[in-house]
């Protein structure tokens, strides 16, 4: 479990297969073998430790090639890094599982951040609720018909790469799980519709899921 406040902007050393390589310093302080860290919003397990710990190691699954948009990462990029939240550790953000539930795509930049979403993600958004963007915890501005917007401080910027993102750049995003939670305990009760989990889509088109909802057939007019 994380809280979305990003410690440290690592980079990517290198990617061969499955097998991702992030430079750090900071959170590999403590850091052990089987421990978790969130890359970008999204929870990997340290493999490998470099000796002098300047570097770590993670396998990605294909569920996480797919879900998420670490497939576009190249050796060089910049990347958010979060340690696991401690019972003891001041909850900054909101309650983030590392669960990446799709790909998002910026609209504008910051500071005004704005980002489009499939229709599966819209649903969880409120305005003034928690989203996760890139593994940062940010509050809702605006739901809008494509998306939502945030607004970024200066901070936040210079210490995420979000201050560095441009129009049509992809981002992890992860939805409120308490709302995720709320829809699963009342789905008895209301009309069948498309989740969250519904939504990963092709890698590269992120707004276009691979399992889109079907339009109703029209009423067959009777002959006359």
């Amino acid at each position: 479990m994380f809280t979305g406040i990003v410690e440290e902007l690592g980079r990517v050393a290198a990617r061969s297969g499955t097998r991702l390589r992030i430079e750090a310093s900071e959170v590999l302080d403590d850091a052990r073998i089987g421990d978790s860290i969130a890359v970008n919003g999204c929870c990997l397990t340290v493999v490998t430790i470099a000796e002098d710990r300047s570097w770590w190691e993670a396998d990605v699954s294909d569920e996480t090639w797919h879900r998420t948009c670490l497939g576009a990462l190249a050796a060089g990029d910049p990347v958010n890094l979060e340690r696991p939240v401690r019972l003891a550790d001041r909850l900054g953000g909101h309650l983030v599982q590392g669960h990446v539930d799709g790909v998002g795509t910026l609209t504008a930049p910051a500071p005004d951040l704005a980002v489009a979403a499939a229709e599966p993600l819209r649903r969880y958004l409120v305005e003034k609720g928690s989203v996760t963007v890139d593994g940062v915890s940010l509050t809702v501005v605006d739901v809008t018909d494509e998306g939502f917007t945030v607004a970024l401080i200066p901070h936040t910027a210079a210490v995420t790469t979000l201050g560095h993102k441009g129009v049509g750049d992809p981002v992890n995003l992860e939805m409120d799980v308490i709302a995720k939670y709320v829809e699963r305990l009342v789905a008895p009760h209301t009309p069948p519709a498309q989740t969250a989990s519904d939504v990963a889509g092709p890698a590269g088109d992120p707004l276009f899921p691979a399992s889109s909802p079907q339009p109703a057939s029209s009423p067959q007019e009777d002959s006359p």
